[in-house]
């Protein structure tokens, strides 16, 4: 088999059939990129993986967003109208290596405001979906969703 990276196939495959080991590996993968830990055998151990495995699967195995690099998403947050929620929003896609290209709010009504944000998700160190659940979980975040992607 030619496994030069002109005729390398891809496949999106769903993540629950996928074994183990190969789950564990971009987990570990993950972990890396985000800085929780420092090295190989300290993201293994805690995913519980043989560094063999690791090696064996690294270089093939990776979220499907950094797959199609240089994408663009919108998304559209419901947040309270409190000092320091956006700004904690945006630190947070900073810190996953978002890139934000437009911010829209507009005028807080009833004690909410509604914000539209596009990001270049290229540079990211998680997946969409990690982000998108990271900041539903941030106080005075009322609603997250996804309304584009290109």
């Amino acid at each position: 088999m030619d496994n030069t990276k002109t005729s390398q196939k891809y496949y999106i495959v769903a993540e629950d059939i996928l074994p183990s080991a190969i789950l564990k590996t971009a987990e570990a993968k993950e972990m890396l990129a985000r800085g929780e830990v420092e090295t190989v055998h300290e993201a293994v151990e805690k995913v519980g993986l043989s560094r063999s495995a690791f090696y064996k699967y690294k270089d093939g195995v990776f979220p499907f967003f950094r797959a199609v690099r240089d994408k663009i998403i919108t998304i559209a947050l419901l947040l309270e109208h409190r000092k320091g929620v956006l700004s904690t929003v945006l630190n947070t896609i900073a810190a996953e290596q978002g890139s934000i290209l437009t911010i829209h709010q507009g005028i807080p009504l009833q004690g909410v405001a509604n914000v539209t944000l596009s990001i270049e998700t290229a540079g990211m160190v998680v997946s969409v979906d990690t982000l998108l659940q990271s900041l539903g979980l941030i106080k005075g975040v009322k609603k997250v969703e996804l309304i584009g992607q290109e």
